[in-house]
C-alpha cells in the first residue's frame, strides 16, 4: 500500500501536533505520575489515532488491529471499562513503568531566530 505524496488539508498539521503532545506528555509524566483518568485519556487517544490511521486502508486497520487488542489488554490491567464493559478490579496494584520513549525531538524549536552569519 501506498500513500498519496500530500495529506488532505490539514492533516499533517494536526498529525504533527498529535505527535508534539505525546513528546511533551512523555516527557512530563513518570511511572507514578498517572491516574486512572489520565491513562484512559491516553489509551482512548491511542484508539482514535489507530482507527483514523486504519482508514486508509484495509491493509492497514489490519496491521492496526493489534494496537486495539493492546489498548483494550491495556484497559483490563488497568481496571478500565473495555468496549462498555464494567471495570474489572485490578488484581494487584498496578504500577505503570515508563514507555521506553524516543529521544527528545530536535531541531527548529519555538525560539529559533535564524542562522547568524559572520558578516
Amino acid at each position: 500500500m501506498e500513500l498519496p505524496d500530500r495529506a488532505a488539508p490539514g492533516v499533517e498539521q494536526h498529525a504533527e501536533r498529535a505527535v508534539e503532545t505525546a513528546c511533551h506528555l512523555a516527557d512530563l509524566a513518570g511511572p507514578g505520575d498517572w491516574s486512572a483518568a489520565a491513562a484512559e485519556d491516553v489509551l482512548d487517544a491511542i484508539d482514535t489515532l489507530t482507527e483514523s490511521l486504519g482508514s486508509a486502508g484495509p491493509e492497514l486497520a489490519q496491521a492496526l488491529a493489534a494496537v486495539a487488542a493492546a489498548t483494550n489488554s491495556a484497559r483490563r490491567h488497568l481496571g478500565l471499562a473495555v468496549d462498555d464493559q464494567e471495570p474489572e478490579p485490578p488484581a494487584a496494584a498496578v504500577t505503570l513503568h515508563a514507555p521506553r520513549r524516543p529521544p527528545k525531538r530536535r531541531g527548529l524549536g519555538p525560539g529559533f531566530q535564524g542562522i547568524r552569519t559572520g558578516a
